[in-house]
């Protein structure tokens, strides 16, 4: 079988060919470096967010009438713990940040509080809600004082 008069469909004639194959040479190279640049783009960005996982810590709490002690177990990747009334505002600027810590709170009575790790700048404000105080926050466990 004699396939040469099908080689000017396949491949082209003369004037069908591109100008010269350096040409697409070049295209080659022009698209493999912008894929090689969205790609490290995409992977370097996924580097810098590995780390930034959910806050984590352990703490023990004793609820005594409107007094609550918190004991930190174990800080973990928190900057500090903070016990947060239900609008989000730290209902004490009193922060704990190391593992063996211990503070004993004088709230309100029979209102409910969250202890809250969170990483970011340990100086917090009571009127200010935490979220918008710190980088990030997670809730380690609900406290509800007696009258």
């Amino acid at each position: 079988m004699d396939l040469s008069k099908y080689r000017n469909k396949l491949v082209g004639s003369e004037e069908e060919r591109a100008v010269s194959p350096v040409i697409g040479v070049i295209l080659m190279v022009a698209i493999t470096v912008i894929l090689a640049a969205v790609i490290a783009a995409f992977v370097l960005d996924m580097g810098d967010s590995m780390g930034s996982g959910s806050v984590n810590a352990a703490t023990d709490s004793n609820v005594n009438g409107s007094n609550v002690t918190v004991t930190v177990n174990d800080m973990g990747n928190a900057d500090g713990i903070a016990i947060v009334d239900g609008s989000g505002t730290p209902a004490n600027t009193t922060v704990l940040s190391s593992t063996g810590q211990s503070h004993t709170y004088n709230l309100n009575n029979n209102t409910e509080y969250t202890i809250q790790a969170f990483q970011g700048d340990t100086n917090i404000t009571a009127g200010e809600p935490l979220d918008d105080q710190v980088d990030s926050t997670t809730i380690i466990s609900n406290v509800e004082t007696d009258s």
